[in-house]
């Protein structure tokens, strides 16, 4: 066993570990911190694979912002964890025979590719090019329709969010700005009288008393 096998076994197991804890930990806070160390083992992985770039962008991408995002949103909301336990146990069978069976899909899918004898070696121009530079030339001449296809997807999920996480506040205080074009002069100010509730205190003595 070579020295790059035994780190990807390694990478490997740390990963399966911690997508296994991010489910099955009782606190959020730690749930989304195993997601963390699942990305970076993930990365790690991707890095033995010569996919430099896809690892740099699942760290600074993933990592970097959409953790952190996710990290500081849990914490903020404080959800009661105890209320969504409830009937957990009830709906569990058919939660297992779901996953059981999207695991089998996936399987069924990814096990095709690993029916090689040996890697295939690279070109000379993906030596010359490099992994970021073809991938770019793939994505943006090959696959450039489903890349907008999925580009029209992602602003279609952002509407969507913003849309149904849009409330009308009552206490809210908002500013019209057609009404306050339309204000005069002589409503911007108004003076009002009003009487003093507490006495004003009497002036001293002009005079000394002997």
């Amino acid at each position: 066993m070579t020295t790059i096998t035994a780190l990807f076994y390694a990478f490997s197991a740390v990963l399966l570990f911690a997508a296994f804890r991010v489910i099955t930990a009782r606190s959020t806070v730690h749930a989304v911190l195993f997601l963390v160390l699942a990305f970076f083992s993930a990365a790690c992985v991707w890095m033995l694979l010569k996919a430099e770039f896809l690892a740099i962008t699942l760290v600074l991408v993933y990592v970097g912002a959409v953790m952190v995002l996710f990290l500081f949103v849990v914490m903020m909301l404080d959800i009661n964890l105890d209320s969504m336990r409830v009937d957990f146990w009830r709906h569990f069978p058919l939660a297992a025979f779901v996953g059981v069976v999207i695991a089998l899909e996936m399987s069924a899918v990814l096990l095709v590719g690993f029916d090689l004898a040996e890697a295939p070696a690279a070109s000379a121009q993906a030596l010359e090019l490099g992994n970021t530079k073809l991938l770019g030339i793939a994505m943006y001449t090959h696959y450039i329709y489903p890349l907008e296809v999925a580009s029209v997807l992602l602003l279609v999920a952002i509407i969507a969010a913003i849309a149904l996480t849009l409330r009308g506040r009552k206490d809210a205080k908002s500013q019209v700005p057609g009404q306050q074009i339309l204000a005069k002069k002589a409503e911007r100010l108004r003076i009002v009288s009003v009487e003093p509730t507490i006495e004003a205190p009497s002036a001293p003595a002009t005079g000394a008393q002997r």
